[in-house]
């Protein structure tokens, strides 16, 4: 006999209780991005714990080592930065300023990566593996959006996604480490360059 109580299940019968946990892991990754940009990934895992509104105990069950909570926030970023390329791509009044708010959120997502490197040392696979997963989520998003930016004549034609997020990427190192150093001035320098001559 079935309990009625336990309400119904997901598509994939893992039920209601698989719903808050995948919230829970959501909200642990969200607080766990905010510290790293205040603080780096270093900062104490009860700061996230406060952040999230959650015990100690309750990150650790979700991620046992720092490396488990520093790839598993990467990865979340990679996925919120690629699915917001469409959205507002759908939402911006232009393409061009579509792509100016993404960049804004890619740069965000630099920030938040600091460390990772030293976070997963000893595991340059790993590093390749969750630099490949960069790759194939972001192009295609940056590629619609210059596409799209390109089309309606509000940018040059001649860019190649990879290239500039690899300028962004360059122009964002050293930024936690020189408080005179405003990357996010430079990016939006570069990003006026984009715009096609007239």
């Amino acid at each position: 006999m079935s309990d009625a109580s336990q309400g119904p299940t997901d598509a994939d019968g893992a039920g209601p209780k698989r719903k808050d946990v995948r919230r829970n892991q959501r909200a642990l990754l969200n607080a766990a991005a905010a510290v790293f940009v205040a603080s780096g990934v270093d900062a104490p895992v009860r700061d996230i714990a406060a952040e999230a509104g959650v015990g100690v105990g309750t990150v650790y069950r979700h991620f046992p080592t720092r490396a488990d909570l520093v790839i598993a926030v990467y990865r979340h970023q990679v996925d919120a930065c690629a699915e917001a390329g469409p959205a507002l791509l759908a939402d911006s009044p232009t393409p061009r300023e579509a792509l100016e708010r993404w960049v804004g959120l890619f740069v965000d997502f630099l920030v938040t990566k600091h460390g990772l490197a030293a976070a997963m040392q000893g595991d340059s696979a790993g590093f390749e593996t969750l630099h490949a997963y960069f790759l194939e989520r972001l192009l295609p998003v940056c590629t619609e959006l210059l596409d799209a930016a390109a089309a309606a004549g509000e940018i040059r034609s001649d860019l190649d996604a990879y290239h500039l997020m690899r300028g962004i990427g360059n122009l964002c190192i050293g930024a936690e480490s020189d408080p005179r150093y405003d990357a996010r001035r430079l990016v939006e320098i570069l990003v006026a360059g984009l715009r096609r001559p007239s």
